[in-house]
């Protein structure tokens, strides 16, 4: 593999948030390699966010997934509730791990002001 990163970071492109999400990354990851993954919605569907990390896998060998779901998305409309990004923030966790038991995986849920609180 000619060119490997260390993680992929998987959140929504919700305009809002990019720059606290920007921001976390900055004081998280630092000037670390990953691969970004913005998709609708998040973890909302995780044959996506599987297939994303696969390719990651695969291409750039990474060895972390980062999680990132947030209040009031729009993909969840009226269900948009903490618990329920906690669960399937969850959900995705277990099968990434599941299929990629080799990975660590992280999860967080970003609030609207900001703040990151995490999951795992």
């Amino acid at each position: 593999m000619s060119h490997t990163c260390e993680s992929i970071v998987v959140h929504c492109m919700d305009f809002r948030l990019q720059t606290y999400i920007n921001q976390w990354l900055e004081a998280n990851l630092g000037k670390a390699s990953y691969d970004r993954a913005v998709m609708a919605g998040g973890v909302f569907d995780v044959y996506d966010v599987i297939r994303q990390v696969d390719i990651s896998a695969r291409l750039h060998g990474i060895s972390k997934v980062i999680l990132i779901n947030h209040e009031d998305c729009g993909m969840y409309g009226l269900g948009a509730t903490e618990e329920h990004h906690e669960e399937d923030l969850r959900e995705a966790e277990e099968k990434i791990r599941r299929i990629f038991p080799y990975l660590e995986v992280d999860t967080y849920y970003l609030s609207l002001s900001g703040v990151f609180e995490k999951k795992s």
